[in-house]
């Protein structure tokens, strides 16, 4: 008998716009993705059951009006979703609680830490404690960066990741903290996932290695249990080998870097859910 592929969920709409490449690399791996429009999903709770694996697509949400992301993370978190006074929010909570996992990337990066969903410091997921904001240079950073992961990180999405060259497309990259407490907090309990670095692999905050002027040059961030995380640059967006900017002049496996973080993701689903 054939087994039955996990079952993934990519939401799109309202300015989302990398929702085929990432369905490219969810199905890369071995899962079976669906698309709903971010507006659907909210109204019909339910759907989300039926997944193991939600991805939150880079974009532009409402088209950034009020800052990227910030008019869904408004309508996530305060919206009612039935008689119960739950949210949505709650609903993605209890997703990750059944032991699922979440990626957001670049705005569902941007989405994740506005909703408090992360870092979700000790489980709490009720306050923002972080942004994405401006980058430093002023403008749209569009370039390819390299990233090094946090060895004492317990994301299950970059599992036996050490370096990896993605590219970044953003022009609200920048992470902040609220608190010095925050940012103790969150280097301490290995909530940072992946950090800018050089090309050899050294962490570093020098522009354009660091393409905004993130705090600690951090690029990614996942919650307590590990199973939230947002990441900045798209890994989706390198895939096959020539996806690469140098694919012609450098010998590369036929694999790109970001695919190992869809493969993790893939593992976990088949190993413990």
């Amino acid at each position: 008998m054939k087994k039955q592929k996990p079952k993934s969920l990519i939401l799109v709409g309202n300015g989302i716009n990398c929702e085929y490449e990432t369905a490219h690399a969810h199905r890369l791996v071995g899962f079976e993705p669906d698309f709903i429009h971010i507006n659907t999903l909210v109204e019909n709770l339910d759907k989300i059951k039926r997944y193991t694996f939600i991805t939150l697509p880079g974009g532009f949400l409402d088209g950034d009006d009020l800052g990227s992301a910030k008019a869904q993370a408004v309508r996530w978190k305060y919206k009612k979703i039935n008689k119960s006074g739950k949210t949505f929010i709650d609903a993605l909570i209890s997703f990750v609680g059944d032991r699922k996992i979440i990626l957001g990337i670049c705005n569902g990066f941007q989405l994740l830490v506005k909703t408090g969903l992360l870092p979700g410091l000790d489980s709490n997921y009720s306050s923002q404690k972080v942004t994405l904001t401006f980058n430093d240079t002023g403008r749209f950073e569009d370039r390819w960066v390299y990233l090094k992961s946090n060895t004492f990180s317990h994301c299950i999405f970059t599992k036996d990741i050490h370096t990896i060259y993605l590219p970044v497309r953003h022009g609200e990259g920048k992470l902040v903290v609220d608190t010095k407490k925050t940012l103790e907090r969150i280097k301490r309990d290995g909530h940072i996932v992946m950090q800018y670095a050089d090309d050899s692999g050294n962490v570093t905050s020098q522009y354009p290695f660091n393409p905004n002027g993130s705090i600690e040059s951090i690029a990614g961030l996942c919650d307590s249990t590990g199973r939230i995380f947002g990441l900045m640059p798209h890994p989706e967006a390198f895939v096959h080998k020539m996806q690469h900017p140098r694919w012609t002049r450098e010998a590369l496996s036929e694999e790109g870097d970001g695919l190992m973080i869809f493969k993790n993701a893939y593992k976990y689903v088949t190993e413990n859910l």
